[in-house]
């Protein structure tokens, strides 16, 4: 945010976020199977997630128009006004958030914006790009598979 000259360009930032750990009802049979909900639960017991809302408010609190709102995805979508998105990261490491956060992002995102999905192409993470390699045809579009892992859509 600092590169960014975050404060100086009037735009909004949004952190949404459980600061809690992911939402281990919200894992698929399939998920279940490929050790995705062990790995979640694994990270869990070893303290890997970050709940300390205000240290994390604290951390944003040099920022102007930071937004931090704790919630589970796709619940607290609705409860938050967005318009003109220009950049969405996706990482969420479970397919129901994932993909319910694109679909409601996408008719929100501005021509050129981008939509980053973190686990894309990892191992392990396939049925989260099945879903929004669908969603994504769905809408007319593809996602690129990045050599990092991620997938990248450009509107």
């Amino acid at each position: 945010m600092q590169k960014l000259g975050w404060n100086a360009v009037g735009r909004r930032f949004y952190l949404i976020d459980t600061f809690d750990g992911p939402i281990l009802t919200q894992y698929s049979e399939q998920e279940v199977r490929s050790g995705r909900l062990t790995a979640a639960k694994q990270a869990l017991e070893a303290g890997a997630y970050v709940t300390d809302m205000d240290r994390i408010r604290a951390n944003f609190a040099t920022w102007q128009n930071t937004v931090v709102v704790q919630g589970a995805i796709p619940e607290i979508l609705a409860k938050t006004e967005f318009s003109g998105v220009a950049f969405v990261h996706v990482d969420m490491n479970c397919t129901l958030p994932e993909l319910a956060a694109f679909q409601f992002f996408w008719d929100r995102l501005s021509p050129g914006g981008v939509v980053l999905f973190d686990d894309y192409a990892y191992y392990g993470h396939g049925s989260q790009r099945d879903a929004i390699d669908a969603a994504a045809r769905a809408r007319g579009t593809e996602v690129l598979s990045l050599p990092t892992g991620q997938g990248l859509i450009i509107k």
